[in-house]
């Protein structure tokens, strides 16, 4: 939006040139000052502070002020969105929780809880008829798939992790009816996750999808389950998406856990835990 402005500041009339740089010195405060406010530090008329708005096209000053204000907070870009340049680390300690914790609330009252059934219970069929389980996923999302294969190997779940695209692809390509390939992205849009997971339903494998919605990832398996979050992929770190990722994979494991039994998991629980004892300090 400022960079708009920058640009269309040689094109307009001088007074309205005056309110644009007054924006451009100082958008915080441009949004919270009222009209009067702004036309005598502008030195221009009520109405021309209106004009500059609707020129840069918005409806009018509260419209503009609307847009400028989630401008300026988006935060320090590839860092977090919350988060601005001169905070103290007591801030950013309450900005970043508070962000997750917002995030996990809407996700928590926005879930699709017939997707996570579907999703569930082709998982857990999977593990019933010996078949294989794959996760993958690139760059941040390959960690959360590392993660998710090692939640379903400590169920005894026949599992492995790729964050290699050729490994991906050439796994995808050896995968059959009865397989499932779980694909874990931020972005939606990774050419190898996308190759893959094509791969790997024409195949006759049952393919899950974690990503974003309305992305090209989120059409392309059989289940779907929407991780959404305000993080722009191109502009901030996984931090809540990488977060809402790996809490969507404990739901999942929790869910496929409850589905094998106690009876069966209870016993081989307790030997891995017998058989690391001695890995452990006393």
């Amino acid at each position: 939006m400022l960079d708009r402005i920058r640009a269309s500041l040689p094109s307009l009339a001088p007074a309205e040139q005056r309110v644009g740089k007054l924006v451009l010195a100082d958008p915080r405060a441009f949004a919270k000052l009222p009209v009067s406010e702004l036309a005598d530090r502008s030195h221009v008329s009520k109405p021309t502070v209106v004009r500059f708005c609707r020129s840069m096209g918005y409806d009018g000053l509260s419209d503009f002020k609307l847009k400028l204000a989630g401008t300026v907070s988006e935060g320090v870009p590839f860092i977090h969105r919350s988060v601005d340049v001169d905070d103290k680390t007591s801030d950013v300690v309450v900005k970043v929780i508070d962000n997750t914790v917002a995030a996990f609330l809407k996700y928590r009252n926005d879930a699709s809880t017939a997707a996570l059934d579907k999703a569930v219970a082709v998982l857990a069929a999977t593990y019933q008829t010996g078949k294989r389980i794959e996760f993958i996923g690139a760059g941040n999302s390959g960690i959360v798939a590392l993660d998710a294969q090692h939640k379903f190997f400590r169920l005894g779940v026949n599992t492995v992790a790729y964050s290699d695209g050729h490994m991906q692809v050439m796994s995808a390509s050896l995968m059959g009816p009865g397989d499932c390939l779980v694909v874990i992205s931020n972005s939606g849009r990774t050419r190898d996750l996308m190759d893959a997971c094509d791969i790997a339903r024409k195949n006759g494998a049952t393919t899950i999808v974690i990503t974003t919605s309305g992305s090209p990832l989120a059409m392309a398996g059989h289940i779907f389950l929407a991780a959404d979050h305000p993080e722009g992929y191109d502009r901030y770190s996984p931090m809540v998406s990488r977060l809402l990722h790996l809490m969507i994979v404990d739901i999942l494991a929790t869910c496929v856990a409850l589905r094998i039994g106690g009876t069966q998991l209870q016993p081989l629980l307790k030997e891995m835990k017998n058989n690391l004892r001695n890995k452990r300090y006393a």
